[in-house]
């Protein structure tokens, strides 16, 4: 994917905290240097630019926010600027909102679409365009949802605009690699976040069984991260155009339904 003589960078947006987090720090203990990208809070930016150099590798900090678009994506290009290049891009940066279809105003809808789908889709052509330039391949991941797959009341902007980068996931890895560069998706069910209202916890501990899941707890934001290391590590490098499901197992219940059930009646044939 990139010369044995270059330092590998990666650029993870949304990465102040949870999942984008998580994925910084074990790209950087994968070798690379990263690029960071904090919305809300510059403080837990940093923070997480300093794991990045605890773990030895070099980071750059920038903020990013997706609802000021077209433009907010130049990040893509200063952070390769400042780190000597892109072979990694993750897209994490995400935001959700929960309402019925009738009560959804157009504001709310397209913040929404603009963050998970505008906002990932300027980012990724921006890294695709420079990892195309620089001859060497590279490696996209978006992070989507199980949203990306089934559908979830009170969430039409969510779900559809993570159904959307689904798919532009598989053209984009349609189209890019003759080039040497794979595109993937990944996709969490619940993950102890604060998304989710669970940050810091620990999502194995008592008081967080999920009996509708398979595996029946909520996920953990290294277990999201350790997919992402490996499907930008050149052992991926056959694999494009996928996603995969870091979700305890959800996606598989179907009709047996899924994490809001409070009994694992649906165990028992």
């Amino acid at each position: 994917m990139t010369s044995s003589s270059r330092q590998r960078v990666a650029v993870v947006t949304g990465s102040e905290s949870g999942i984008g987090r998580a994925v910084a720090v074990a790209l950087a203990e994968q070798g690379h240097d990263v690029g960071v990208t904090w919305y809300r809070d510059q403080a837990m930016g940093e923070e997480t630019a300093e794991l990045v150099r605890r773990a030895g590798r070099r980071a750059e900090l920038r903020h990013l926010d997706l609802t000021r678009l077209p433009g907010a994506e130049d990040v893509v290009d200063e952070l390769a600027d400042a780190l000597g290049g892109i072979d990694v891009l993750v897209n994490d940066a995400g935001t959700g909102h929960a309402s019925s279809v009738l009560d959804t105003d157009y504001a709310t809808w397209r913040e929404v679409l603009a963050t998970d789908l505008d906002g990932a889709f300027l980012c990724l052509q921006r890294a695709a365009r420079r990892m195309v330039a620089a001859g060497r391949g590279g490696r996209i991941i978006n992070i989507t949802s199980v949203h990306e797959h089934q559908p979830r009341v009170g969430t039409a902007a969510y779900c559809a605009a993570k159904g959307g980068l689904g798919l532009l996931t598989k053209v984009a890895a349609l189209e890019l690699g003759e080039h040497g560069i794979t595109v993937n998706a990944v996709a969490p069910g619940e993950i102890a976040t604060a998304m989710t209202g669970q940050e810091d916890e620990d999502p194995t501990a008592p008081g967080h069984e999920r009996p509708g899941i398979p595996i029946p707890r909520p996920g953990d934001a290294h277990e999201v991260a350790a997919v992402v290391a490996f499907l930008a590590s050149p052992a991926a490098a056959y694999v494009t155009g996928a996603s995969w499901a870091v979700d305890g197992g959800m996606l598989t219940m179907g009709p047996q339904a899924g994490s809001h059930l409070e009994s694992s009646d649906w165990r028992r044939p």
